[in-house]
């Protein structure tokens, strides 16, 4: 499994739009063959970050990229952040997606 994390600093007076500008590059990465999942969340300490969680299987990350609903993205995104984004990328995780952790489960 591929498992990546990006982190995009908006710029303040485009990130109320950002989630909504993102909703179609966000299903069509979805709906992709081998992509496990894509998840966005908001930054509770920084209001213009968001993070973008993100696992595909090994052989899939060249379709992700070539893709182009990727292209646009990667077309229109830089009129929207303020710094360039910071990422992990990580190829060979084991697994084929999230598993529950044993220290924590819900009482009753």
């Amino acid at each position: 499994m591929i498992f990546i994390v990006v982190k995009f600093t908006i710029r303040p007076e485009l990130s109320g739009e950002w989630l909504d500008k993102v909703a179609g590059f966000t299903e069509a990465t979805r709906a992709e063959p081998g992509n496990i999942f894509f998840e966005w969340s908001r930054s509770v300490t920084d209001p213009h970050q968001f993070i973008v969680v993100e696992a595909f299987q090994d052989d899939a990350a060249e379709a992700h990229v070539t893709s182009d609903h990727f292209t646009e993205f990667v077309g229109w995104a830089p009129d929207y952040v303020a710094t360039t984004p910071d990422i992990i990328s990580v190829q060979g995780v084991p697994g084929d997606g999230w598993s529950k952790m044993g220290e924590i489960s819900p009482r009753g």
